[in-house]
């Protein structure tokens, strides 16, 4: 049996943060309900790039999941669904704050007829503060935590990280928060109530650049490759391409001047522990780089795991994806769909000792399963 083989979502929510939750809770065994309007409610089924005439966005967040379609605006399916949340466990919805109120379907209605479900909210800014009724996407979120700020070459513009990592933490969010409220309602046996905001998580998880302002005073800057607080810490370009080089500790470092012939580097004075290499980094980093350049990225690799120093290549995603190690892990899965046939994912990367996720359904086409769940399935 799966952790969570008796337990069902209703899955009221689109694009990825919300989306991405549900469906690791799926891969955990949780029998989730897209719950759509007749037409389409989540933009992402239109955002192409296309494989068998299905979004490749929205595949990445979808699988093992049923969808059926209700217009939660009309009585009767309104009706309809919350007969479906009398039988479910849990609600989620990435809905703008006030929506399902105006709809009759907030916390409070659900929990009217279902004392034990767990509502789960993910929006932009939470259900309270000056910005609780206004939309927030990834990127509007990435730039006002302050991650922009963070993020980029020291004399370019704020860059936003490549994949809509607001989304992603929150999505993890999303299922920490769910697992949490079913642990807490096996012992009182009552739901609860989870307001999750975007912006919350993005700013929880600046991790060291928050804590040095806010224990430090000290405003962290870009610095591209560089690192805050460790040198050298940032890529460097081999004879053949770029390579990140991780030299983290004290000895890490002591390490790293014996690989690159330089152990009269332990004690100099300019870099001999890591506050004097932080402070003499553009010096640091200027000796390096012809050493670094002398060889391959290959070669270099071979001498950083001789001496158990981290460091890997950098990788484009036809790279990573294709890399020795991810095929070893056995990451890359696949799923079959009778109408649009196969689709390639990136596996759930939890990998217990007794604990078998499975992939069954493959994202569903829009109200593939209503005729299992509504009584007059609609389009």
């Amino acid at each position: 049996m799966r952790p969570l083989e008796n337990i069902r979502v209703l899955d009221l929510s689109r694009v990825y943060a919300a989306p991405a939750g549900t469906m690791m809770l799926g891969d955990l065994g949780a029998e989730v309900i897209r719950v759509e309007q007749p037409g389409g409610s989540d933009s992402t089924r239109g955002w192409g790039p296309y494989a068998g005439g299905q979004s490749t966005y929205y595949l990445c967040a979808n699988r093992n999941k049923k969808s059926i379609l209700l217009d939660l605006k009309d009585e009767a399916d309104r009706e309809e669904f919350l007969e479906l949340v009398r039988e479910s466990d849990i609600v989620v919805d990435n809905f703008k704050t006030g929506d399902l109120k105006r709809m009759g379907l907030d916390y409070a209605q659900l929990k009217a007829v279902n004392p034990q479900v767990i509502h789960c909210s993910v929006t932009g800014f939470g259900q309270t503060g000056p910005l609780a009724f206004e939309p927030g996407f990834d990127p509007v979120i990435q730039a006002m935590s302050g991650l922009m700020d963070v993020t980029g070459e020291p004399d370019g513009v704020a860059t936003k990280v490549g994949v809509p990592t607001a989304d992603i933490l929150t999505s993890h969010f999303v299922v920490i928060g769910i697992l949490a409220a079913l642990r807490q309602r096996d012992f009182t046996g009552e739901g609860q109530y989870i307001d999750l905001s975007l912006l919350d998580v993005q700013v929880s998880s600046l991790a060291n650049v928050s804590s040095a302002y806010l224990n430090a005073d000290f405003v962290s800057k870009r610095l591209g490759n560089r690192h805050n607080n460790v040198a050298p810490y940032q890529v460097f370009d081999c004879a053949d391409g770029p390579l990140m080089f991780c030299v983290g500790t004290e000895g890490q470092y002591k390490k790293f001047c014996q690989a690159i012939e330089r152990p009269e580097w332990m004690t100099d004075e300019r870099f001999s522990d890591n506050a004097k290499r932080k402070a003499n980094e553009d010096e640091l980093v200027r000796l390096l780089t012809p050493i670094i350049a002398a060889k391959t990225r290959d070669e270099w690799i071979a001498i950083l795991q001789e001496h158990k120093i981290p460091g890997g290549r950098v990788n484009s995603i036809t790279e990573a994806l294709e890399q020795p190690q991810v095929v070893a892990r056995d990451l890359i899965g696949e799923i079959e769909h009778p109408a649009y046939g196969p689709v390639r994912f990136v596996k759930n990367p939890l990998q217990h000792s007794s604990l078998g996720i499975e992939y069954e359904l493959a994202p569903p086409v829009l109200g593939e399963h209503s005729h299992l769940y509504v009584k007059q399935p609609k389009g």
